[in-house]
């Protein structure tokens, strides 16, 4: 059942990445490109994944397991430490260069070109390499 249940849930999250615009990446830079010729329509994107997110937070606050009993994560840390300043500038900068994110650039495999293929390789290359770095990195300069 939590294949399944799993299945179901990727496919109505890459189908909704599809809809809504994310996959494209000229209309996700358009979206950054707050200077230029800025196309503010992802803002109901974002606003229709916050929305949903935290009702579910709410509804989840209280429980121990999900529906289906599988145990659930504790709520996110928010501390704002050196780890989430780099962690989400190098975000921003690769999603505002590729106009591509992780969830998107997996939901668009079925069709993109050998462009996708590269960003792929390197963003999962980058999961791998960046254990490895942030270990020596926190050697080199311990977190206050």
């Amino acid at each position: 059942m939590r294949l399944v249940s799993s299945f179901i849930a990727g496919g109505l999250f890459g189908a909704g990445l599809y809809l809504s615009g994310m996959t494209d990446t000229a209309k996700v830079q358009g979206w950054l490109d707050v200077f230029g010729n800025w196309d503010p329509t992802l803002a109901f994107v974002m606003g229709g994944a916050m929305i949903p997110m935290a009702i579910a937070w709410r509804v989840a606050r209280g429980r121990k397991s999900s529906v289906l009993g599988v145990p659930l994560p504790p709520p996110p840390s928010r501390e704002i430490d050196r780890k989430l300043i780099l962690g989400s500038g190098l975000f921003g900068v690769g999603w505002g260069l590729a106009g591509l994110c992780p969830g998107p650039s997996i939901a668009s495999l079925s069709y993109g070109g050998p462009e996708l293929y590269v960003f792929v390789a390197a963003m999962l290359t980058g999961m791998v390499v960046a254990p490895f770095v942030r270990s020596r990195l926190d050697k080199a300069v311990p977190a206050e």
